[in-house]
């Protein structure tokens, strides 16, 4: 995968919002800006579909909405960190570390690579730790990009 992950456009170190439902918008509206998705209500209809199906919380305190759609250009992460917690439905509560994964309809390979390369990262708590401590959204999308390589 030629092109970048994520870029510092892509990290909210301060995201403000208090539901699911608002922080994808959130996120989603930078991965609008940064032209890696063209219709946002579509591509968060495909994030909600994909959340009904199972929730997307993860132990920990980690959210990871995800889906493939039409509207996504290329596989893009974006990132955003809660003070407050956010319900992805996790057992043991609100995620404050947020992870959107977006993936074009048809990029089955890069949407689940991204997804499992993340996931090994979330394990480690140095990981978790650099990115609740972080005050820099240029370094974070650069941790981020050497961090998780799909």
């Amino acid at each position: 995968m030629n092109i970048e992950l994520t870029h510092s456009d892509l990290i909210d170190l301060d995201l403000r919002a208090t539901d699911r439902r608002t922080a994808v918008r959130s996120l989603a509206q930078r991965l609008v800006a940064s032209g890696r998705v063209t219709d946002l209500e579509q591509f968060l209809t495909d994030v909600e579909s994909r959340e009904q199906q199972m929730a997307t919380g993860m132990a920990g305190g980690i959210g990871i909405p995800h889906c493939r759609s039409s509207a996504v250009t290329t596989p893009t992460l974006a990132f955003g960190r809660s003070a407050v917690g956010i319900d992805f439905g996790a057992d043991d509560g609100p995620a404050t570390l947020i992870f959107l994964i977006a993936a074009p309809e048809g990029g089955d390979s890069d949407h689940m690579a991204v997804l499992a390369a993340l996931a090994r990262r979330l394990v480690r708590a140095e990981f978790k730790r650099t990115l609740l401590e972080a005050a820099d959204p240029a370094a974070v999308a650069e941790y981020v990009r050497e961090e998780v390589k799909p």
